[in-house]
């Protein structure tokens, strides 16, 4: 449950990145515009003449400012569609624009409310806000991360659902949508009375964090590079930054949340004398760290470095160090004394709480998006003036920092020996290290990931469109499969509709596959099983008789079908026709025509001589040739891809030939049972267009070797 729950954080962290990178650009947009459109900026350094109101440069400046604005405006939605992506695990464009639709259902339900229990002036606790022109609760964020959250659940549950035949363009993705909207009304109606608890539990919380004082702020610090190993420093930093656990002010007459938007508030607005710095002790501590602590432990690299490497580890550190005082991203130089030296960063950790700490206790209020680099410094501290900023402080402690890191760093290199970059034996790669070479040494037991399961479906779509190495590209509409693909020629239109397509449309390169409604869940399986081992094989296993040009095709039928061909029962027990498997696949036969089996035994045998096409990864099917051509799916149960080859232990591999009577698997018929699933056995013709006929010729109790189709 502790690994399971660090792996969702760990996702939920990630997921919260997209909106946030979104930051520098509208950062630089509010800092440039807000800095320059500001009257006293422009009275201090003389610029009214040229920047004033009317000029063109000013009008430039207001633009930039009002598009800085509104990404911190409205960032509770952007963070509702970014964790629906983030956490969606499949087709997160829906993922996306169910997030968007829940979002403003969930605010419109709590405004009406509002309206229906006498408005905002009678909210007993809590505040109002307004959301996209809505009136609603002060959320924040908060309600973003809820949204996104629950629909991304809502999403990966039912993306692929299949609904009844007479609503079933209603399933799959479009599915999404729908339910998220029912919900989230529910959710808002909810909120209305849960929110405004949980946001004074939340006020109270912030009180406690201002309260802390300088203690606070250094743990704070700790704990922020103590998380970047784990990916959960998102998490951690997300609910200061962005919610009233940050603080809260009154700015320009609006009350606002946050410690970044709480700054980037008081940026935009006019008057201010000196920024918050209650608000800005959660992001100044950064910048003597990435522009002056880590370059000085760079430079310790370096110089403990041996001095025929030095050359090769110059540059390496060079570059590192500049991204970590240009842009504040520092990936390169953290990990790499974490993975050589974890002691380093523990001390490290130790010295940013402090940065944070002696920020704070100067009064330094410079903010930032996300970095703490040289851009953000220029842009929120020396552009803004020192005495607005106390930016001078900066500098100071940083040059401190910078020696600090540097004699401290070399001595611990040297006096313990740590194989920092240029130190490693001569046989080893002179590198700097990333987060995917910590996890390679946390997780060493080779695995490459869990393979995803294969339908059948699936494996004739792939087959017929010649392979997935010629699809080039894949979507669909209400009812086609819609795809491009690099040889047309390639295209194998009837075992496409062996798959269950009504019709096939080709138009050069592209090839529309017309399966009705269930498209979405079609598709969606299709992309699933592309992205799996077994699909690279899927043209490797196909019989030649599929693969031969269409007119090689016609011969063989010929030849073929003006004979009776006989498929012997692999299994015993009761036979009864497909369309009683009340399976929409095989009681369709849309996978060819047959027969099913009841068995009363867990013995698979060969119906006939020939050779092993296909066994599926999941165990769970066999395909089989005859020596005359009739191809054969032994589907053992319906449902059973579900249960990952559990129950199923294969006796033969493809290419194998056997003979009639040969034991093919051996099945734990009631383990199929104990998991819920039916032990029905679809025996289906797969290549049933080769023939003019396929015929079940026994319903009732049967034994090995009895007689069960006719093809002809």
């Amino acid at each position: 449950m502790k690994d399971k729950l660090f792996g969702v954080l760990q996702r939920v962290g990630r997921s919260f990145m997209l909106p946030i990178a979104i930051l520098p650009i509208a950062g630089l947009f509010l800092g440039i515009g807000g800095s320059f459109t500001n009257q006293t900026m422009l009275e201090t350094y003389g610029l009214v003449k040229f920047m004033g109101e009317g000029t063109v440069l000013n009008a430039i400046l207001t633009v930039m400012n009002a598009a800085g604005s509104i990404v911190f405006d409205n960032l509770p939605v952007l963070f509702a569609m970014g964790v629906a992506i983030g956490m969606a695990k499949k087709e997160k464009d829906v993922a996306a624009l169910a997030a968007a639709i829940a979002f403003f259902i969930m605010h419109a339900s709590i405004g009406a409310m509002i309206d229906i229990n006498g408005g905002v002036e009678n909210l007993l606790t809590g505040a109002s806000a307004q959301v996209l022109g809505i009136t609603s609760l002060q959320m924040g964020v908060f309600g973003g991360i809820i949204v996104g959250l629950g629909v991304a659940a809502l999403h990966n549950r039912f993306y692929k659902i299949e609904l009844p035949q007479v609503l079933s363009f209603f399933g799959g993705t479009r599915f999404v949508p729908i339910i998220s909207t029912v919900v989230y009304l529910f959710v808002g109606i909810a909120m209305f009375f849960i929110w405004p608890v949980i946001q004074n539990g939340i006020y109270h919380v912030g009180d406690l964090v201002l309260r802390s004082g300088y203690a606070g702020t250094w743990v704070y610090g700790v704990m922020e590079r103590a998380l970047i190993p784990f990916g959960l420093h998102h998490v951690f930093y997300i609910p200061f930054w962005q919610t009233a656990v940050g603080g809260t002010a009154e700015v320009a007459g609006v009350l606002v949340e946050g410690a970044q938007n709480i700054f980037f508030a008081e940026l935009s607005a006019p008057n201010i004398q000196k920024f918050s710095v209650e608000a800005t002790r959660f992001m100044s501590g950064k910048f003597p760290l990435m522009i002056f602590g880590l370059p000085g432990a760079a430079l310790a690299m370096y110089s403990c470095a041996k001095s025929n490497k030095k050359k090769i580890v110059g540059g390496l550190l060079l570059s590192a160090a500049l991204t970590s005082m240009l842009t504040g991203i520092t990936e390169p130089l953290e990990f790499t004394f974490l993975f050589v030296a974890p002691i380093l960063y523990v001390i490290h950790c130790v010295f940013a709480g402090l940065a944070y700490m002696i920020m704070h206790m100067l009064g330094v209020g410079v903010g930032m998006t996300f970095s703490g680099g040289a851009i953000d410094l220029f842009l929120f501290g020396i552009l803004q003036g020192n005495a607005k900023t106390n930016w001078i402080y900066v500098v100071i402690v940083g040059i401190f920092y910078f020696a600090v890191y540097y004699f401290l760093f070399r001595f611990l290199i040297l006096k313990f020996n740590f194989k920092t970059p240029g130190r490693e034996d001569d046989t080893e790669e002179t590198k700097l290290y990333t987060r995917a070479d910590v996890n390679a040494r946390k997780d060493q037991t080779g695995n490459t990931g869990e393979v995803g399961t294969a339908d059948e479906t699936s494996v004739l779509i792939t087959r017929g469109l010649g392979g997935k190495a010629n699809i080039s590209d894949l979507d669909c509409c209400a009812t086609r499969l819609r795809t491009t693909v690099l040889d047309p020629s390639l295209v194998d239109e009837q075992t496409l509709k062996a798959s269950g397509a009504a019709g096939v449309i080709k138009k050069g390169n592209g090839i529309q596959v017309i399966y009705g409604p269930k498209v979405t869940v079609i598709k969606s399986n299709l992309e699933d099983f592309l992205q799996t081992a077994a699909s690279d094989h899927v043209m490797e296993q196909e019989a030649p008789v599929v693969t031969e040009t269409s007119n090689k095709r016609e011969e063989t039928n010929k030849s073929t079908n003006s004979e009776m061909h006989t498929i012997y029962s692999p299994m015993e027990g009761k036979a009864m026709p497909l369309k009683e498997v009340d399976d929409g696949v095989f009681s369709e036969e849309l996978l060819g025509k047959g027969i099913a089996i009841e068995p009363s035994t867990g013995i698979v045998k060969a119906p006939f001589d020939g050779e092993i096409l296909m066994v599926f990864d999941t165990k769970h099917a066999i395909g089989i040739r005859s020596n005359d051509g009739v191809e054969i799916l032994i589907h053992i149960g319906i449902d059973t891809v579900r249960l990952n080859g559990k129950p199923f232990e294969i006796k033969v591999e493809s290419g194998q030939k056997v003979n009639k009577g040969d034991i093919l698997a051996e099945v734990d018929l009631q383990g199929i049972i104990d998991a819920g699933y039916r032990t029905i056995t679809p025996v289906i013709v797969s290549n049933t267009e080769s023939y003019e006929e396929v015929t079940a010729t026994v319903t009732g109790n049967v034994t090995f070797g009895d007689e069960v189709i006719k093809v002809n």
